[in-house]
Order: C-alpha cells, then structure tokens, then sequence
C-alpha cells in the first residue's frame, strides 16, 4: 500500500538561518575532552524539545524538534539553525541520514515516514497504512539494499522501498514495544523492545520473518540497539540501567552497569573506535564506557533534567539532543 503526500515548502516556509552562539566547553570535562552546548531554539521557535540527532555528512548536524514538529540542521562552526517545518501535527522521533544523504525521519505526529532533501529541504511524506494509524513511530535505518526498516513503539514494524515507494507494515511478534533499531557491518537488521524486554532479527529480509531473542536480564527495558564493527550488538537497558552485548557470532552476552545508584540507559552509539556511549536519564549525564578496560567516564549536563535522546557522532565527536534544555552537546574526544 502506498500513501504519499509531498510538502513543497517554500523559502521563507523553511525559515532563514537563526544566528545562535555556542557555549563554552565545560570546565569540569576530562582531560581529552571538550564539551560544548548549542542552542536549539531560534527566536519564536517555542519549546523544540530536541532529540535524536545524526552526522549530515558535511560538518552540520541533523536533530528533530518533537515538540515544534520541526526538523532541524545546526552548523557547529556558527550556531546558526536552520528549521524545517515538517507539517501540522508534526512530532518527530528519530532520524538518520540515508544512502542518498537526504534526512529521513519517523515522523509520529503525521505516522508518516519523511525525507527531507540535502539540498532544498523539500519535505517528502509516506504515511503508513490506515490499519496502522498511531503506530507511534520510532527509529529507522537502512539496510545494504536501500530498503528503509523502521519501528513503532504500539507494537509495529516495516519497511519502505524509496525506488517503488512500497510501504509494508506487519504486527511485531509480542506487541507493543519495538524501539531502537540497528544494521550490522555484516548487513543484519536487529531491532529492541523496551515494553516487550527482547532483542530481534529479522532474519530473513525477504519475507520479514522475526526471531526473538532473549536477554539475561529479565524485564530489562531494551530500549536502544547499536552495534560496533565486529557486529556485536549493544544495548541501552531502560529498567536495568544496564549496558548489555550480545555476539550473534555465538550467541553470548555480557552485561555492565552504569556507574551510580538508579541508572536508567537511554541513548546508546557506538563510535568509530568501538567505544560505548550512552545517556543515563537518572544521573542526568552522557556516559563513554570502554570495553578494553571496562571503565566509565561521565559528563553531567550543567543543566538540570538535560535528557539526552538518541546518540551519534563522527570520529572524534559524540553529539546528543538535549530534550529538556532544548540544546545540542558535543563532546570532542581524543584532544
């Protein structure tokens, strides 16, 4: 089944660049790192209530504003913002840069999947079959072929073709709850269910077939998938405050706690040197867990109840969306 609607937004509909100055690096980052904050609301903006974030690919950073429906591109190198209007209703989740280095959003206020254009900020949308209506829209990623996989957390997942504009949606096999989803190096599609408690393949990309697998940690909250370049598969563990990972290659697991009393882990990214980091809602701070010496190193926010959403990053820079602040942290690593 195939819906689309198209937003030819015009020029002064996107809204022209706010201006906007960074923070200074926090003077209590460990020595190595630096740590900046960005503002993510421009002038009557309102509350943006930003969250996932990802690498354009050109320096500047893609991060949704759930709260203004709005999609935005921050360049690090002058704070300016440049808005996005997604639609009415609009409420975005997650993003991710596609094969065609466009944006593309699970856009949950419209229950529509979105690709915003590189270039001209063109909107595109692909709403989900009426069956699905209020799938609550989570994350998505692509798999070798260019086929876009995404997940809903009332108990959906599926997939969109961009070359046919196929839309497929099916009933995930336990119900409510699929969140984060990852491709592997090797091309597997693995996704996480925080009210269902399991991880899950789906094993064969052809037929959609799922297979669950079982954490060691009953009841633990998988909320967010990532996995490093050997194709073992973290995960950010809501009600555990653990992080745990799971190698396909045998089947094994290892699990960590975050550091503190009453973790709860978030976000979870895994960046190009196969370090670990994580969001810690509790602690209200971003956590780089390294799995060599299976140390922690912290980075509180300077600002109350930050709640840093999904994670990403390039070498050598961490960025996450700061949902309660409305800002943007990077913290540049290996100085």
């Amino acid at each position: 089944m195939r819906r689309r609607a198209v937003l030819a937004l015009s020029g002064s509909a996107l809204a022209a660049p706010a201006w906007l100055r960074a923070r200074p690096a926090a003077a209590s980052a460990p020595p190595g790192y630096r740590v900046t904050w960005f503002d993510a609301a421009t002038p009557g903006s309102g509350r943006v209530g930003s969250r996932d974030v990802t690498a354009a690919g050109d320096g500047t950073v893609w991060f949704c504003g759930q709260r203004n429906g709005t999609l935005n591109r921050l360049d690090p190198k002058t704070g300016a913002v440049r808005v996005v209007n997604l639609g009415q209703g609009a409420a975005p989740h997650g993003v991710i840069r596609g094969p065609d280095g466009a944006a593309w959003v699970t856009e949950g206020g419209q229950n529509a999947i979105a690709r915003v254009d590189a270039g001209d900020h063109r909107v595109q949308l692909w709403r989900l079959p009426e069956r699905f209506a209020n799938a609550n829209l989570n994350t998505g990623v692509f798999d070798d072929r260019g086929t876009y996989w995404f997940t809903g957390q009332n108990g959906i997942y599926g997939r969109f073709d961009p070359r046919s504009e196929r839309m497929e949606v099916w009933e995930a096999p336990r119900g409510r709850g699929p969140y984060g989803i990852a491709r592997t190096p090797q091309g597997g599609i693995w996704y996480v269910s925080l009210a269902g408690n399991h991880l899950a393949q789906i094993e064969d990309l052809e037929t959609a077939r799922v297979r669950i697998v079982e954490p060691p940690t009953p009841n633990q909250g998988a909320r967010r998938v990532w996995p490093d370049k050997q194709g073992r598969l973290w995960i950010s563990e809501w009600n555990s405050g653990n992080v745990s990972m799971h190698d396909p290659r045998d089947g094994s697991w290892k699990v960590w706690r975050l550091p503190g009393e009453r973790p709860r882990a978030y976000s979870v990214w895994v960046d190009p040197a196969d370090k670990v980091w994580l969001t810690d809602f509790p602690a209200n701070a971003i956590v780089r867990f390294d799995p060599v010496n299976e140390g922690f190193v912290s980075f509180p926010s300077d600002r109350p109840n930050a709640n840093v959403r999904q994670m990403d990053g390039i070498a050598g820079e961490a960025w996450g969306g700061e949902s309660g602040t409305d800002r943007i942290v990077r913290i540049e690593y290996g100085l």
